[in-house]
């Protein structure tokens, strides 16, 4: 083991600091990239899918979503294994990427505002989460896992009938709900979920990504895939900042907000799952702090670089308990990986000729893991009187009004659009009001 410049060199990559040999630390890297890349750009896929049918944007400006998307991703794992001083990042081995949980909201203000009012709100939010960080202390009483569990639960109900649409070949499009398209859909679901419980190693880490080639080879096959865009997309291009500008909308900002503070207080599961997998430990409150922190930094630069906002990745969590592998250079060699592909419009424009019936087929899996996550939450305390009413009438309130959000079309726009477009906004503010207002005992009764 040599010491160059005070930075040990040649350590173990169960070790969180120092440099591992290259030849141990590149397939244990790679293997963080594949778990993560698919889940990293399809929320900027979907989005950009809605904002083109609104006309805010063309395809070209899909794929500088896309490309922002992986490098904010890249930007915002750095922060978290690095810290920036004491307070910006957690310096835990997490990867981060672009979040499904902002999912439905960000397709609300797409389609009802741009994109530009997606980086204001985002911007906001982001400022939002540092304080939550900050403040983290305080606040954690207010989200118990009942609490962050409902929020959760509802995040993935909300998000189920973006994926059937995406399975039916996407909503208005030609063939929408045809047999090509849900054949297409099924083999893709069929092979993740195969993969998910019958293999192992990195065929069931990468169990994602691979269905989603299986689904796209048959899609080529079927001749529902169009290359052009890639062929017209050049190999070096640096995502210009501001491209699609900053729209501040109050609606946007509140909605955004109160989703930065559930996933600020959400992360603090996914930095307590790794350190208890990798390390054995719990995380210290500076590194709770820090994570949340970071997110918040990473998502204000964000606003301004084109990416969507981030989160802590459950599947790499997952590898990392499950390996145990906690080098920090490790995951800051994906993190490089990633940041590369940011900066090739090519690999970006490809990843935009996925069919939306390959990317349903995909996705729905993920909504219901998110979904079943909720629930284990939920489940860590007792389903008595109390707490199943908390659970029902926030899920209830949450999903029934942005079912039916023409019930409050007597009320303002704003209203409409703060409560009347994302379940997770009512089903939130509902199941922390009934936590601090319905007495404990009340339970037993």
């Amino acid at each position: 083991m040599k010491n160059i410049k005070g930075i040990k060199t040649g350590v173990s990559v169960f070790e969180l600091d120092g440099i591992p040999s290259f030849r141990q630390a590149l397939p244990l890297a790679l293997q963080h990239v594949v778990a993560m890349i698919v889940g990293c750009v399809t929320p900027a896929i979907i989005v950009a899918g809605v904002a083109i049918d609104k006309g805010s944007i063309t395809a070209a400006d899909e794929v500088i979503l896309v490309q922002s998307a992986l490098l904010i991703a890249g930007i915002a794992t750095l922060i978290q294994l690095f810290p920036i001083g004491r307070r910006i990042g957690a310096g835990l081995p997490v990867i981060m990427g672009v979040s499904f949980a902002y999912l439905a909201s960000l397709q609300a203000i797409a389609g009802e505002f741009g994109i530009a009012a997606i980086f204001g709100a985002q911007l906001v939010g982001g400022i939002v989460a540092v304080l939550v960080g900050i403040f983290i202390k305080w606040l954690r009483p207010l989200f118990p896992p009942l609490v962050t569990g409902t929020v959760v639960f509802t995040i993935g109900l909300s998000l189920y009938p973006t994926a059937i649409n995406y399975m039916a070949g996407g909503k208005g499009a030609p063939g929408y709900g045809s047999l090509q398209n849900w054949i297409v859909a099924a083999v893709t679901l069929a092979v993740v979920t195969g993969l998910n419980h019958f293999a192992k190693g990195i065929f069931k880490l990468a169990s994602i990504l691979i269905g989603m080639i299986s689904g796209y080879v048959l899609a080529l096959c079927l001749g529902m895939v169009d290359f052009a865009s890639v062929a017209s997309a050049s190999w070096f291009q640096i995502s210009p900042p501001m491209h699609f500008g900053i729209e501040f909308e109050i609606s946007s900002i509140i909605s955004m907000s109160i989703l930065f503070i559930v996933n600020s207080v959400q992360a603090i599961g996914d930095l307590s799952a790794t350190t208890a997998g990798g390390m054995d430990r719990d995380p210290t409150e500076r590194e709770l702090s820090g994570g949340i922190v970071g997110n918040g930094v990473a998502s204000i630069l964000g606003s301004f670089l084109g990416g969507l906002p981030t989160a802590t990745f459950s599947q790499n969590v997952g590898i990392v308990a499950t390996t145990k592998v906690i080098n920090r250079c490790v995951l800051g060699l994906s993190a490089v990986f990633i940041l590369i592909a940011a900066f090739i419009p090519k690999f970006a424009s490809l990843l935009t000729t996925i069919p939306q019936c390959v990317l349903g087929g995909a996705t729905i899996s993920v909504f219901a893991s998110i979904t079943m996550t909720g629930i284990k939450l939920i489940s860590k305390q007792p389903l008595n009187y109390r707490n199943t009413s908390i659970v029902g009438l926030s899920v209830a309130l949450g999903m029934g009004i942005t079912l039916v959000p023409e019930t409050l079309a007597m009320f303002p726009e704003w209203v409409t659009m703060i409560f009347g477009k994302s379940a997770v906004v009512v089903a939130t503010i509902v199941a922390v009001a009934l936590n601090c207002v319905i007495p404990k005992d009340s339970g037993e009764k």
